[in-house]
């Protein structure tokens, strides 16, 4: 496994700094973004993950101004895409990392082994 694997993964403590400062809640449920389908009983709204800004899969890193607290069902939503509701997840997410870490900027999100 390449040493920078580890880095684009949350760690424990990072999961936790980001679920206290989400207050434990989702993101998306806050502001009641697509909930149609909600049901506090179900366990896509119960689980919930952190979610990546920029994905591993872009080498985005496992840090907290990279990260938000997700439901299941948000979770896919963003992930999947199938709803073609992803540009517009991103920009909420981005405009509430925005308003949490002055001087956010998504290129201070990506693994790079060299600086330019």
């Amino acid at each position: 496994m390449p040493k920078y694997t580890k880095l684009l993964n949350f760690s424990k403590e990072t999961i936790r700094e980001i679920q206290r400062r989400d207050n434990r809640s989702c993101l998306f449920c806050r502001i009641g973004y697509h909930c149609e389908e909600f049901d506090p009983n179900k366990l896509d709204f119960i689980i919930h993950d952190i979610m990546h800004f920029i994905p591993k899969s872009k080498m985005g890193l496992g840090i907290p101004e990279n990260g938000v607290e997700g439901c299941r069902y948000h979770h896919h939503m963003l992930d999947n895409g199938n709803k073609g509701r992803r540009s517009e997840m991103l920009k909420i997410m981005g405009n509430y990392l925005k308003s949490i870490y002055p001087g956010w900027n998504k290129s201070k999100l990506v693994y790079r082994k060299y600086e330019d």
